[in-house]
């Protein structure tokens, strides 16, 4: 960046992507490393947190950065792919300075930092923090009384103080556009304390999505922080058979006691798919499949798939089935697929294009035999029916392979390591 070049406020740094010369796209901007400094000196810019394809976090000195502009970051091209660890005198910007209560030097009032500019040393590449934009009063980003101001880094005193109370308001802002996974990546790489303020700020059906894609040791210990009345609420806006997964880690009592604590429907759903094996059709459906009656139509069938919140993999197909429509249903008539929706009228009746010939799954088909069962016809969900022949879920291809996966998956890089190796400067 030029000299004389405008600040940056890391908030809109969040999330860009990171080319290299040529226009390939490195990774994407997760955070961005400071370090304290003594002598009345502005905190330094040390390099960004950058995530890769792999899902690796690496570290990406601002010596290699060559530009921050258009909402882009552009790199010399040659980058570190040793995932990144922060170090004792390091500082997360987006993680530990967002949200900071700190004070005024001048009239020693508190504020709440809401967002923090950078900006390059004339004729160097180094970059320090320029300046605060900052919040009278206590509360953070969604509170909206307070007078907002912008200061110089030297105007507030706070952070080399150990941090005691930070909210979450400003780092939450900056997950909404991410996707759950990208989020519980996030929430994972921050410490112990950071990660549970974080996810206590997040509404019931976020975190219950971002739960879902966290490793189990980081979502039994946001769950066990938190209310117990709210822990229930989490619970229940989770999909059932991860619910169940989640619940399966805990202590008998405290298990009892949510369960105890959840809308009975729900607890009973969890319960049922808790009396299955693991590694089962039975211990990894979900309760919560598309089931129409043999009177619907393709429009209603259409309606249903349209629904956002239903995964891809839940709405390729639906599942035909006599009254009732809520599993366990009826008598399981059969399937019909997206694609076969798209190909028939909208007053088409789904009883007569129903699939009738894919024969479903007992609720305790080892996962092996799932697996087989879903690559050889094609599938990404397959319907299980009881011996009576009601339908009790579906299993879907991403729950299927969260298990085929080793457990630390969500941490392991499935690219080799490769660049040149550098230190930090």
């Amino acid at each position: 960046m030029a000299a004389g070049a405008p600040r940056v406020f890391v908030s809109h740094l969040s999330g860009v992507p990171v080319f290299d010369p040529n226009g390939d796209q490195v990774g994407r901007v997760r955070d961005l490393v400071a370090m304290l400094r003594v002598g009345g000196r502005p905190p330094r810019i040390l390099g960004l947190v950058v995530e890769v394809v792999s899902r690796r976090r690496i570290f990406l000195p601002m010596t290699r950065v060559t530009g921050v502009e258009s909402g882009q970051v552009i790199t010399t091209g040659v980058v570190n792919m040793r995932r990144f660890e922060q170090r004792p005198t390091e500082r997360l910007v987006l993680g530990e300075f967002l949200d900071r209560r700190v004070r005024l030097v001048e009239s020693d009032e508190e504020v709440t930092v809401l967002d923090v500019a950078i900006q390059q040393l004339p004729a160097r590449r180094d970059w320090e923090i320029d300046k605060y934009f900052v919040r009278k009063g206590r509360g953070g980003a969604l509170r909206r009384k307070g007078e907002t101001l912008t200061v110089e880094w030297s105007a507030v005193s706070g952070f080399s103080l150990e941090e005691h109370g930070q909210g979450a308001e400003n780092l939450v802002a900056t997950f909404e556009r991410l996707r759950p996974a990208d989020v519980a990546n996030a929430l994972h790489h921050l410490s112990p304390k950071r990660r549970v303020e974080v996810a206590s700020a997040l509404d019931d059906d976020r975190l219950a999505d971002v739960l879902e894609e966290l490793p189990e040791d980081d979502q039994v210990e946001i769950l066990g922080k938190l209310k117990e009345e709210r822990a229930a609420d989490v619970l229940e806006a989770m999909d059932p058979d991860d619910a169940a997964d989640l619940l399966s880690e805990l202590p008998e009592e405290d298990k009892e006691r949510l369960l105890t604590l959840m809308r009975p429907d729900d607890a009973a759903d969890v319960r049922r798919l808790m009396a299955y094996e693991e590694r089962t059709a039975g211990g990894l459906m979900t309760t919560e499949p598309i089931v129409l009656r043999p009177d619907a139509t393709v429009a209603d069938a259409l309606a249903r798939v349209r629904q956002a919140d239903l995964s891809p993999a839940l709405a390729a197909q639906v599942y035909v089935c006599r009254s009732p429509d809520e599993t366990p249903t009826g008598k399981y008539l059969g399937t019909v697929h997206f694609q076969r929706l798209l190909r028939d009228p909208p007053f088409t009746l789904v009883s007569s294009i129903v699939d009738s010939d894919l024969v479903p799954l007992p609720p305790d088909t080892p996962l092996p035999t799932v697996t087989s069962y879903l690559a050889a016809y094609n599938l990404v969900s397959a319907p299980v029916v009881d011996e009576s022949g009601s339908l009790l879920g579906a299993v879907t291809v991403d729950d299927v392979l969260d298990h085929l996966l080793p457990e630390d998956w969500r941490e392991t890089d499935f690219h080799g390591e490769g660049g040149i190796r550098h230190g930090r400067t």
